[in-house]
């Protein structure tokens, strides 16, 4: 029994002794690395979220407008006076959707353009679905402020985007 504690003993010291070469801090670069790393990954699968948040915006109420007793969404608006922002923001959403899916550089930088296109295009829709007229203003709806928010966090998953670079002292010929 003292023999079996003795080694156990032996074996506790062994471990301390060897944590003493460890650094007592983490490395700087290597805290940075992660932490970039890991802030890419959640900001891309928050862009994902949003994508899809974004298209269930455009079915969702945007405004009502007590004079006529309609409830406007991306997809209608009365004698379709406000056209269907739905159908391009719709469009939007699918195609940033598949570019941050994609592990391409040309990808990323197309995604960029797109979702800076629907961020725009959803400011647009945004002013025209929710202006006064006639001294009457309508009432805005949860889902003109989801489709707004929605873009405006693909728009920011779009310029962080989660991508690896390949070293280029790996691929470099030795002479």
């Amino acid at each position: 029994m003292a023999e079996w504690l003795g080694r156990a003993l032996q074996k506790l010291v062994q471990q301390f002794e060897s944590a003493r070469n460890l650094p007592k801090f983490p490395l700087p670069n290597t805290e940075r690395e992660f932490f970039n790393s890991m802030f890419s990954k959640i900001l891309q699968q928050i862009g994902f979220v949003a994508c899809i948040a974004l298209v269930v915006a455009c079915f969702m109420p945007w405004a009502y407008y007590a004079d006529i007793k309609e409830t406007f969404t991306g997809f209608y608006s009365f004698q379709n006076n406000y056209g269907k922002p739905g159908k391009f923001l719709t469009l939007v959403a699918i195609i940033a959707f598949v570019l941050m899916y994609l592990p391409k550089v040309w990808a990323k930088r197309t995604n960029l353009f797109v979702c800076a296109l629907g961020v725009g295009y959803a400011i647009k829709s945004y002013i025209l679905f929710t202006s006064c007229y006639n001294a009457y203003c309508p009432e805005k709806e949860a889902g003109v402020y989801l489709m707004l928010i929605a873009t405006i966090i693909m728009l920011l998953s779009s310029i962080f985007p989660d991508l690896k670079m390949k070293d280029k002292k790996a691929h470099t010929p030795q002479t």
